[in-house]
């Protein structure tokens, strides 16, 4: 009688019945049925009873399986198996480069958003046309190792990314809430991708172990037809999964952001006092150099994730402070870096690493430069989160464009 009278004197409460539900699910329920009971014309407890009592038909349920795309993601996924196992076929003759590998998949992602999304025919157009273009100039490129081939096949991936981006986002490319979720997706699908990869992984090796057994050694054709047509497959399953809003993903990014920008700003100093009390010289030494630009790649990476997954309630937390300090951190990496690679290019002359190197500094040096002005001007309170986002969201296409630019002229005049 008690729970009833707390949810009757608390019907024009709607705070306070949210409370007490997400205080004892189990018990607001219980209480909740003899309410209903007493009250049933109560529009109030109405809507709470839907709440509580509602539940899809199976009918309903398959119909929404079948509209969101699941028998044409199957399709897909077979479809991208099979083209990935007859490219390592060709890769394995030695007649073709084995980035062709990620035309085995990809364009089977940006379909499948075409799918969901129906953008207009002039995007579609222009998906197939750049998909056709970079297949083919990539597969008239002299099959050898240059430093200006192998650049241009380093970028090709920067390049489709942003391709799938163009699906994903479809008719609203232009908006940044758009592109903010496709980026949001890439974390989410990194993660189930890798979830269900390392699942398959144990299955795999258990597989060869038990034949092991018997006698047989199948390594060679399990890797070369099962596990790589899974692993294909399996990529375009990942995206169906995300894009259905799984739980699982969206639940673990936030809370990966908020543990790792921390970790790595922490870590970044450490190593930085470390290279100063040691005197390595990125200026001189090369190899040191490449760390440094990976370890600026990954701060950046850490960034924009912590970036996206911040709350649009415009409030401050420590985790804003921690991640303007990492971008602070990233422009003196960047600075050094850019630094060193002047000096490497005045000093020894231009070589296609070099010039692909300072360019990707300069952008990245920008868009972190970007960044903590937008964030600066939050943390001052003159503008919201979105302000930050948008340093994030509108810079993207240059990546893109820099991906086009090596892969379609470095070959060409670095020949």
């Amino acid at each position: 009688m008690e729970s009833k009278n707390l949810i009757m004197e608390n019907i024009a409460k709607p705070h306070e019945l949210e409370r007490m539900y997400r205080k004892d699910p189990k018990a607001f329920k219980k209480s909740f049925s003899n309410a209903w009971e007493q009250n049933p014309d109560s529009q109030v407890l109405g809507v709470w009873h839907e709440r509580l009592n509602f539940k899809e038909t199976a009918s309903t349920e398959k119909s929404s399986l079948l509209q969101k795309g699941f028998l044409f993601m199957g399709f897909l996924a077979i479809l991208a198996g099979v083209s990935t196992r007859i490219i390592f076929h060709f890769v394995e003759q030695e007649a073709i480069a084995p980035i062709n590998l990620a035309f085995g998949i990809i364009p089977f992602i940006a379909a499948y958003f075409v799918y969901n999304n129906t953008p207009k025919k002039s995007v579609i157009y222009s998906l197939v046309a750049l998909f056709l273009i970079s297949g083919f100039y990539l597969n008239i490129l002299p099959l050898n190792y240059k430093d200006s081939i192998i650049l241009a096949y380093l970028h090709l991936p920067i390049f489709l990314w942003v391709l799938v981006g163009l699906a994903f986002t479809g008719n609203e490319y232009s908006k940044g809430s758009t592109r903010l979720t496709y980026i949001k997706f890439n974390l989410e699908y990194c993660i189930l991708y890798a979830s269900m990869a390392v699942s398959g992984m144990i299955l795999a090796l258990l597989t060869m172990q038990l034949f092991s057994f018997v006698g047989l050694d199948i390594e060679e054709f399990y890797f070369s037809n099962v596990v790589l047509f899974g692993a294909a497959a399996l990529a375009i399953v990942a995206a169906y999964l995300v894009s259905m809003n799984l739980k699982l993903a969206k639940n673990i990014t936030p809370y990966i952001a908020k543990i790792f920008s921390p970790l790595v700003l922490v870590t970044l100093l450490v190593y930085l006092i470390t290279v100063i009390w040691v005197g390595k010289n990125p200026f001189l030494d090369r190899n040191f150099l490449i760390a440094f630009n990976g370890i600026l790649l990954g701060v950046l990476v850490v960034t924009i994730f912590s970036i996206i997954e911040k709350d649009s309630d415009g409030k401050k937390n420590i985790s804003d402070y921690i991640n303007f300090a990492l971008i602070v951190l990233a422009l003196i990496i960047d600075s050094v870096a850019l630094s060193a690679i002047m000096f490497r290019l005045s000093s020894y002359g231009i070589t296609p690493n070099r010039l692909a190197v300072l360019g990707v500094n300069i952008l990245i040096w920008v868009n972190l430069f970007w960044i903590m002005l937008s964030y600066m001007r939050f943390l001052q309170n003159k503008t919201g989160p979105s302000t930050i986002q948008d340093a994030v969201t509108k810079y993207l296409p240059v990546y893109g464009l820099w991906a086009a630019f090596v892969i379609f002229t470095f070959p060409i005049v670095f020949n």
